[in-house]
């Protein structure tokens, strides 16, 4: 692979990044100029069409795969020439709403692999490639209420959304060793966004999921943000000067 040496390289990192929020932000990220790297299943015909976005069709299931080729990709760019990298852990899947003991044991452990697993994984290698870099490290884990309170039949997602939670407050406790060479963490909820999660949500079986009603109203009451709108909510709070200062965060909390 050659080294590129791009003046003031800006590197984006985005899983999750062929469709939805992941989708909105890796083209948002794009068109400011930044050098994104999606991480996806699929592919965005969007991102395919920009010259500074490439895309890797990947199982995040299998992210101890995808790690040292990301090592490599990050260690391909001359670090002196590299003046941001952000990872941001977004994508995510949804086991079927319900109790605990009806989610099939193939469904729940692939949630935990991408939601979780994935998240420490790629960040280990982020960090390992770019550990002696001084640019400025970010990363961003895209939470949910969910991890923060209990909710009857959501209990694989919700478990993997608290676990990425009390991961970045200990990671940002780990970084902040490493002083200006460590990264800012952040672990944020972005809001109630319009995504195939929210369509599955408002389509559970009522008599298994408690809370359908109150996702079918989030619908069509009109509260649920586009995807652009919540990329670009998100992307402004990953620019706020104090980004890192709370580890786990809401994106409507304007403190």
């Amino acid at each position: 692979m050659t080294q590129r040496t791009e003046s003031q390289t800006h590197l984006a990192i985005v899983t999750g990044a062929s469709k939805g929020m992941g989708e909105a932000m890796a083209l948002q990220l794009a068109e400011r100029g930044h050098r994104v790297l999606g991480l996806s299943r699929g592919r965005s015909a969007a991102l395919a069409a920009l010259p500074n976005a490439e895309q890797w069709s990947v199982d995040l299931a299998d992210s101890v795969a995808i790690a040292p080729r990301l090592g490599q990709w990050l260690r391909s760019f001359d670090a002196a020439q590299v003046a941001s990298v952000t990872l941001i852990n977004n994508a995510a899947l949804l086991a079927t709403p319900g109790p605990a003991h009806e989610v099939a044991a193939v469904q729940a452990a692939a949630v935990f692999r991408v939601g979780l697993e994935a998240v420490a994984v790629l960040t280990h290698e982020t960090l390992a490639a770019t550990r002696d870099w001084t640019c400025v490290k970010r990363v961003l884990n895209i939470s949910s209420g969910n991890g923060r309170r209990a909710m009857q039949g959501s209990a694989v997602y919700s478990a993997i959304k608290a676990g990425m939670d009390h991961y970045s407050r200990v990671l940002a406790l780990d970084e902040a060793e490493f002083g200006a060479l460590g990264a800012k963490v952040v672990s944020l909820a972005p809001g109630i966004i319009d995504t195939d999660m929210q369509m599955q949500l408002r389509s559970a079986d009522p008599a298994k999921f408690k809370a359908q009603a109150q996702f079918a109203g989030y619908k069509a009451e009109g509260h649920l943000l586009s995807s652009e709108a919540a990329a670009t909510r998100v992307l402004a709070y990953l620019d706020r000067a104090d980004f890192g200062t709370n580890a786990v965060a809401d994106v409507r909390d304007p403190g």
